[in-house]
C-alpha cells in the first residue's frame, strides 16, 4: 500500500487492503475556529438511513452488509469515535465510512438553497410547512429523552418540499436550487475530489453576451451527513448556499461514482516514508510558497522546539477526517448574513416584500424543525434577537402608540415557533432549560410586545386545564403582564411523560381496556375512544408542536382525541341547554360560557387542527424534483386537491375519513360562542383568522360524506344554545356569526335549502346593536360593564361586522329570487337586524340589479324587497344627515317606477313619512309626471291623470309646508290644473308675507311672467322689493339683475305699475349706479309696451322732470352724492381714478334736469373745499371738471 497515496480511485467498492493510521485526531480548533458558524449550534438532527438516494442508480441487490453498517455508522458516529473504538478499520471500511458520510438527500441541499413556498406568510401558528410525508411508527421520546444525533426517521427527511418555495418576490429560475441544477445539468462541474470528509472541485458559469465565463473554486466539508462549512470563491452574502454550492452537492449525491474518493489525507500520510514526506512537504510549500510559506517555518519551528506547544500532544489535526466527538454536528448556517437580513428586512418598515421575506424565514424555520434540524431553534434564536433589537420597540414604547398589524403578525408568528420549540418532544432538557432562560431575559424587557397589545385579555394561561364553562374567581381575573413569549414560558410545565397521552399518540388501535379503574373512566367516551382532557388551545399546541417537529401521524393521533373530546363536549352542552333551554328562553339572555375564543386565538388551535387533518389527504403534494417545471411560475399556485384518507385501520374512528374531521373541527371552532375580544387588534385577528378558515374550507370539495358532516354540524350548531354562536340564545356581546353562516349557506344550499336557509336567518342578528334587555353576564364580575349601552363602540371592527351582515343578507336575497315565502322571511330579518341605512341601501340596490338583468325578464318577487328596503332607507334618513340622501331619493323613484304605476302613487300619497318637501316636488312628483315615465310605463290617459293628480296634490301639500322651498315646484306640478294652480299661487302670496327672501319670491315673479301672468309676477316682484335692502357699495349684488328686470316689467306695464315700484325701489336700492341704471332704462322707451289687453301706450316718452321719475332722480343724485363722501373717507392715491370715473358717471345723472350742470358745479365745488388736504385728488377733480 505504499503507492496507495498516488493511485486515483472512484467511489466504489475496493479490495480488501489493511490500513491503520498513527493516533492523529481533528482539532476542532483547526477546521471550525472560534466564532466560527461551523463551530456554533447543535442538536440532534440529520436523515434517515431509510432514504432512497435520490438519483443514485437503482440496487440491483441486496446491499452489503458493509454498506448497510456503514451506512449506519457514517450517520450516526463521529469518525473520531469510530477510531477509538477500534484498534484497527480496514481501509474499505474506512472507505465506505467516508463514501455514505455526504448527505444522501436532495432535498435538505435544497433547504439550505431555497426558501419555502407552502405553509409560507399568514400560516399562523399551525401554518407550518404542508405537504410532509409521514414519519415512521412510534411516539416520540418523552422531556428529558434526547434522540441521537441524526435519529429521525427516513421519512423524515423526505419531508416537506422546500424547493417549490422561494424568496419573496422571485421567481423558480432566481433560487439557487434551481441555478445549481441548471449548472450541473450543463456540465460546469469539474475536477471533483473527495479527501476524506472534505469535497471540492470547479464550478464554471458559462458566458453570457454581457459577461465572460468564470470558474469558482469550492469547498464542502461534511461530517455524519451533514454539511458542516462552504467556502465558494464568489464571495456569496446570503443565509443560503449559492448555486455553486448546490452544483456541487449534487454532483456528488447523483454521481457519486465519478467523483475521486481519498481518505483522510492523514492516512495517507501514514503510509509515506520519511523521504517521501520530505518530497511531500517541499513540493507542497514550493506549489504554494506565497501563501503557506510563513505558516510552514512557524510550524517546522515549533516542531523543533521540544517545550512548544505542539509537541505536547499526541498526533495532529486533520481537517480531512472528520469532526470529534464533542464536535456539535449541524448543518451549516451563516448566522451573521441571518442577523444581517433580518435587520435589513425590519429596517424597511412597511415596505411590503420585507414582511414576505420575514415570513419566509419563519417558514424555513418550521421546515427546519419538521426535518428535526436543530438550525431551526438555532435560526428562531438569531431572529428573535434582531426582532427584540428592532429600534420601533422603544420608540413606540415612548410615544404611547401601537405597532402595525403586519408587524404584529410577525410577532404572533415568532411566539406561536416558540411554543412548538418548548414543546419540542425530542429536545434535551437542558436544551430547554437554555431556552426558557433566554426566553425569560426577553420577556423581561420593557419593549417586548405584549401578547394583546395594550389591552388585558381575560385569557387562561397555557397549562390551564379547567373545563371551559367553570367560573372563574374574582382572584382568577388579575392577570399579569402577558407578552408574546409568555405562552412559550409556560410550556415549561407540559411534558410528555403522561402515560394515557404516550399511548394515544404511539397507538392507531389504543381503546379502553375492557374493565376500567374508575380513574380510566374519564379518559375514554362511550364507545371507548381516547379522549385528551386538555385545554383546547394547548392540547391543539401540542399537535402543532408534533406536527411541526416531524411527527405527522402522532400528530394526527393527538388531533382524532382532541376531536373525539370536542364532540363528548358538544354532546354534554347539548345535555346541559336542554334543562336550562325553556328558562334562557323566557329571559331571552345568556351568560359567557366560553371565555376565550378558539378563532383568533394566539395559538390558533382550529387552525392547527384543521392544516394536520388535511395534510393527511393532500393529492398534490409534488415531490420537490418536478418543482424544476413548476417552480418557472411560482405565482401561479395551483389550489390543493384532498382525497379521503380513512382514519388509521384498528382505530375507533376507522369509518371516517381524516377529511370529514377537518370539516367537522374547523366546523365546531368557528361556531363557538365567543366574546368580541378587547383591543383593535385582537378584534381584527378573530376577522382575519376566520376568514383564513373559510378559505381553506372553500378549498374542500364537497361529496357526499362531507355533507353529511356539514349538515349534522349545521344542526348541531342551531341546537347548541348558548354554547354556539348560532344557537338560540346568544350574549350580547358574542362575536357574530355572519361570515360564517354566508358560508354554510352557500355550501349546504344546493344539498338542503331548509337548514341553509334557517341557520343565514339565525345568524342575521347583531345583538350588539340590538335593543334588548340588559343582556349581560351578571355572575361574572369582568362583565358587568357589558350590559351598559354605551358599551358597544369598544367594537373596533363594527363596520367590518356590519358589512359581513350586509354580505350575508345579499347572497340570501340573490338565492331566493322568485320565492316569494322566503323573500319576504329575508326582507323581515333585514328590517329587524341591519341597523345602517347605507348597508340597507346597498341591499336594495343589490337586490333591483338582480331583479332586472339586462338579459332577461324582471323578477317582480325581488324588485318588490328592493322597494321595500328602499322604502325603509327612507324613512331610517328622512330626519337624519346623510350625504348619500339625494341619491337614495332618485333610485328610490326609479325603483318604483320599474314596480308600476301602483308603486309611484303610493309614494306621491305617502310622501310625508318617506320625504322632506323639496324631495318631494323636486324630485319625486317630478319624475313620476315626466314624459320618460309616462313612455316607460306605457300609460292610458287615467293612468296619467291620476299620477298628475297625486302629484298635485302633493305639490299643494308640500307648499303649505314649507313655501319657501317648494311654491315655485308646486306652481310648476299644477301648471295644467287651474283650480290647483291658483291655489298654489295663493300660497306664495300668503308665504311672501312671512319667511320668504327676495330671491325666492323674484323667482316666483319670473316664472308668472314666463307663464303669462305679468300682473301677478308685478304683484311678487313688489313683494321681493320690500324684502330687499342693497346698499351704496353693492353694485355686484346678485339680485341688482332682479331689480332691473322688476323695474322693466312694471315699465313695460304702465306708468301706474312703474310709479307704483319706484317708491319701493327708492327705499330698497341705495346703489348710485344701480339707480341710475334703472333711471336710464325708464327714459329710452315708454311705459305700457306689455300688450295687455284693455290697456293702451301712450306712446311719450317719460321725463325725468315729472313724476315719478323725478323721485329717482332725486334718489339717484342723492346716492351718487352720499357714495362720494363715503369713498373719500378712507380713498388710497391707487383708487384716484377709478374716483374720477365715478364722477363722471354722477355728472351724467346730474345733468338730466335742466338746472342740472349747476347742481353738479355747485357739488364739485363742495368737495374742493371739505376735501382740500387731498391735494393730488382735487387736482385730479379740476382737471377734469374745472
Amino acid at each position: 500500500m505504499a503507492d496507495g497515496g498516488e493511485r486515483e480511485e472512484l467511489l466504489s467498492p475496493s479490495p480488501v487492503s489493511p490500513a491503520k493510521r498513527l493516533c492523529s485526531w481533528p482539532s476542532p480548533q483547526a477546521h471550525h475556529p472560534r466564532g466560527s458558524p461551523g463551530a456554533a449550534g447543535g442538536g440532534a438532527g440529520g436523515v434517515g438511513s431509510s432514504c432512497l438516494v435520490l438519483g443514485a442508480r437503482p440496487h440491483l441487490q441486496p446491499e452489503s452488509l458493509l454498506d448497510c453498517a456503514a451506512k449506519t455508522v457514517a450517520e450516526k458516529w463521529a469518525y473520531e469515535r469510530v477510531e477509538e473504538r477500534f484498534e484497527r478499520i480496514p481501509e474499505p471500511v474506512q472507505r465506505r465510512i467516508v463514501y455514505w458520510s455526504f448527505p444522501r438527500n436532495e432535498r435538505e441541499i435544497c433547504m439550505y438553497s431555497s426558501f419555502q413556498y407552502r405553509g409560507g406568510p399568514g400560516a399562523g401558528a399551525a401554518g407550518g410547512a404542508a405537504g410532509a410525508s409521514p414519519a415512521e411508527e412510534g411516539p416520540p421520546p418523552p422531556t428529558g429523552a434526547a434522540a441521537p444525533a441524526g435519529s429521525a426517521p427516513g421519512g423524515v427527511a423526505a419531508g416537506v418540499s422546500p424547493a417549490l418555495g422561494a424568496g419573496a418576490g422571485c421567481g423558480g429560475e432566481g433560487l439557487p436550487f434551481r441555478r445549481g441544477i441548471r449548472l450541473l445539468d450543463s456540465g460546469s462541474v469539474e475536477n471533483v475530489l473527495q479527501v476524506g470528509f472534505h469535497l471540492s472541485g470547479t464550478v464554471t458559469e458559462l458566458a453570457t453576451t454581457s459577461e465572460p465565463a468564470v470558474t469558482y473554486k469550492v469547498a464542502i466539508s461534511f461530517d455524519r451527513c451533514k454539511i458542516t462549512s462552504v467556502t465558494c470563491g464568489c464571495g456569496n452574502k446570503d443565509i443560503f448556499y449559492c448555486a455553486h454550492v448546490v452544483a456541487l452537492s449534487l454532483y456528488r449525491i447523483r454521481k457519486p461514482e465519478q467523483v475521486k474518493l481519498r481518505l483522510p489525507i492523514s492516512e495517507t500520510l501514514f503510509q509515506m516514508n520519511r523521504d517521501q514526506l520530505q518530497k511531500f512537504i517541499q513540493y507542497l510549500i514550493t506549489a504554494h510558497h506565497t501563501e503557506v510559506l510563513p505558516t510552514a517555518q512557524k510550524l517546522a519551528d515549533e516542531i523543533l522546539s521540544s517545550n512548544s506547544e505542539i509537541n505536547q500532544v499526541n498526533g495532529a489535526p486533520d481537517p480531512t477526517a472528520g469532526a470529534s466527538i464533542d464536535d456539535e454536528n449541524c448543518w451549516h448556517l451563516d448566522e451573521e448574513q441571518v442577523k444581517e437580513q433580518v435587520k435589513l428586512f425590519l429596517s424597511q418598515g412597511g415596505y411590503c416584500g420585507s414582511g414576505k421575506q420575514l415570513n419566509s424565514m419563519f417558514a424555513k424555520v418550521r421546515e427546519m424543525l419538521r426535518m428535526r434540524d436543530s438550525n431551526g431553534a438555532r435560526m428562531l434564536t438569531l431572529i428573535t434577537e434582531q426582532f427584540m433589537a428592532d429600534p420601533r420597540l422603544t420608540l413606540w414604547r415612548q410615544q404611547g402608540t401601537n405597532m402595525t398589524d403586519k408587524c404584529r403578525q410577525l410577532w404572533d408568528e415568532l411566539g406561536a415557533l416558540w411554543v412548538c420549540i418548548i414543546l419540542n418532544p425530542h429536545c434535551k432538557l437542558e436544551e430547554k432549560s437554555c431556552w426558557l432562560q433566554q426566553l425569560q431575559k426577553w420577556n423581561d424587557l420593557d419593549v417586548c410586545p405584549l401578547e394583546d397589545g395594550n389591552y388585558g385579555h381575560e385569557l387562561p394561561n397555557i397549562t390551564n386545564a379547567l373545563p371551559q364553562s367553570a367560573i372563574h374567581s374574582p382572584d382568577s381575573l388579575s392577570r399579569p403582564r402577558r407578552t408574546v413569549f409568555t405562552r412559550a414560558i409556560e410550556g415549561r410545565e407540559l411534558h410528555w411523560q403522561d402515560s394515557h397521552l404516550q399511548r394515544i399518540i404511539s397507538s392507531d388501535v389504543y381503546t379502553a381496556p375492557a374493565c376500567q379503574r374508575e380513574s380510566e373512566r374519564l379518559l375514554f367516551n362511550s364507545q371507548g375512544q381516547p379522549l385528551w382532557l386538555e385545554h383546547v388551545p394547548t392540547a391543539c399546541a401540542r399537535v402543532d408542536a408534533l406536527r411541526s417537529h416531524g411527527y405527522p401521524k402522532e400528530a394526527l393521533r393527538l388531533t382524532v382525541a382532541i376531536i373525539n373530546t370536542l364532540r363528548l363536549q358538544q354532546q354534554r352542552q347539548l345535555e346541559i341547554y336542554k334543562h336550562q333551554k325553556k328558562e334562557l328562553l323566557q329571559r331571552g339572555t345568556t351568560t359567557i360560557t366560553n371565555l376565550e375564543g378558539w378563532v383568533g386565538h394566539p395559538l390558533d388551535p382550529i387552525g392547527c387542527l384543521f392544516l394536520t387533518l388535511t395534510e393527511a389527504c393532500r393529492l398534490n403534494d409534488d415531490g420537490y424534483l418536478e418543482m424544476s417545471e413548476q417552480s418557472e411560475n411560482m405565482n401561479e399556485s395551483r389550489p390543493p386537491v384532498y382525497q379521503h384518507v380513512p382514519v388509521a385501520a384498528g382505530s375507533p374512528n376507522s369509518s371516517e375519513s381524516y377529511l370529514s374531521l377537518a370539516l367537522e373541527v374547523a366546523l365546531m371552532g368557528l361556531g363557538q360562542q365567543r366574546v368580541m375580544p378587547e383591543g383593535l387588534y385582537a378584534q381584527d385577528k378573530v376577522c382575519r383568522n376566520e376568514e383564513q378558515l373559510l378559505s381553506q374550507l372553500q378549498e374542500l370539495q364537497l361529496d357526499d360524506e362531507l355533507v353529511q358532516t356539514l349538515q349534522k354540524q349545521c344542526i348541531l350548531l342551531l341546537e347548541g344554545g348558548p354554547f354556539s354562536g348560532l344557537g338560540e340564545v346568544i350574549h350580547r356581546e358574542s362575536v357574530p356569526m355572519h361570515t360564517f353562516a354566508k358560508y354554510l349557506f352557500s355550501a349546504l344550499l344546493p344539498h338542503d335549502p331548509e337548514l341553509s336557509y334557517k341557520l343565514a336567518l339565525r345568524a342575521m342578528r347583531l345583538p350588539v346593536l340590538e335593543n334588548s334587555a340588559s343582556a349581560g353576564d351578571t355572575s361574572h364580575p369582568h362583565h358587568m360593564v357589558s350590559v351598559v349601552p354605551s358599551r358597544y363602540p369598544r367594537w373596533f371592527t363594527l363596520g367590518h361586522l356590519e358589512s359581513q351582515q350586509c354580505e350575508l343578507a345579499s347572497t340570501m336575497l340573490t338565492a331566493a329570487k322568485g320565492d316569494t315565502l322566503r323573500l319576504r322571511t329575508i326582507l323581515e330579518a333585514i328590517q329587524k337586524h341591519i341597523h345602517s341605512s347605507s348597508l340597507i341601501f346597498k341591499l336594495a340596490q343589490d337586490a333591483f340589479k338582480i331583479a332586472t338583468p339586462t338579459d332577461s325578464s324582471t323578477d317582480s318577487t325581488l324588485l318588490n324587497v328592493a322597494l321595500e328596503l328602499g322604502l325603509q332607507v327612507m324613512r331610517m334618513t328622512l330626519s337624519t344627515l346623510n350625504w348619500r340622501r339625494r341619491e337614495m331619493v332618485r333610485w328610490l323613484v326609479t325603483c318604483a317606477t320599474e314596480v308600476g304605476v301602483r308603486a309611484l302613487v303610493s309614494i306621491l300619497q305617502s310622501w310625508y313619512t318617506l320625504f322632506t318637501p323639496t324631495e318631494a316636488t323636486s324630485i319625486v312628483a317630478a319624475t313620476a309626471v315626466s314624459h320618460t315615465t309616462i313612455l316607460r310605463l306605457s300609460l292610458d290617459y287615467p293612468q296619467r291623470e291620476e299620477l298628475a293628480s297625486c302629484a298635485r296634490t302633493l305639490a299643494l301639500q308640500c307648499a303649505m309646508k314649507d313655501p319657501q322651498s317648494c311654491a315655485l315646484s308646486a306652481l310648476t306640478l299644477c301648471e295644467k290644473d287651474h283650480i290647483a294652480f291658483e291655489a298654489a299661487y295663493q300660497i306664495a302670496i300668503d308665504a311672501a308675507a312671512g319667511g320668504m327672501t327676495h330671491s325666492q319670491l323674484f323667482t316666483i315673479a319670473r316664472y308668472m311672467e314666463l307663464r303669462g301672468y305679468p300682473l301677478r309676477a308685478f304683484k311678487l316682484a313688489s313683494l321681493a322689493m320690500s324684502h330687499l335692502n342693497l346698499a351704496y357699495n353693492q353694485d355686484t349684488h346678485p339680485a341688482i339683475n332682479d331689480v332691473l328686470w322688476a323695474c322693466a316689467l312694471s315699465h313695460s306695464l304702465g306708468k301706474n305699475e312703474l310709479a307704483a315700484l319706484i317708491p319701493l325701489v327708492v327705499k330698497s336700492v341705495h346703489c348710485a349706479t344701480v339707480l341710475s341704471d334703472i333711471l336710464r332704462r325708464c327714459t329710452v322707451t315708454a311705459p305700457g309696451l306689455a300688450g295687455i289687453p284693455g290697456r293702451r301706450s301712450s306712446g311719450k316718452l317719460m321725463s325725468t322732470d315729472k313724476a315719478p321719475l323725478r323721485q329717482l332722480l332725486d334718489a339717484t343724485i342723492n346716492a351718487y352724492i352720499n357714495t362720494t363722501h363715503s369713498r373719500l373717507t378712507h380713498i388710497s392715491p391707487r383708487h384716484y381714478g377709478e374716483f374720477i370715473e365715478f364722477l363722471s358717471k354722477a355728472r351724467e345723472t346730474f345733468l338730466l334736469p335742466q338746472d342740472g350742470h349747476l347742481q353738479f358745479a355747485q357739488f364739485i365745488d363742495n368737495l374742493k373745499q371739505i376735501y382740500k388736504g387731498k391735494k393730488k385728488l382735487m387736482l385730479l377733480v379740476r382737471e377734469r371738471f374745472g
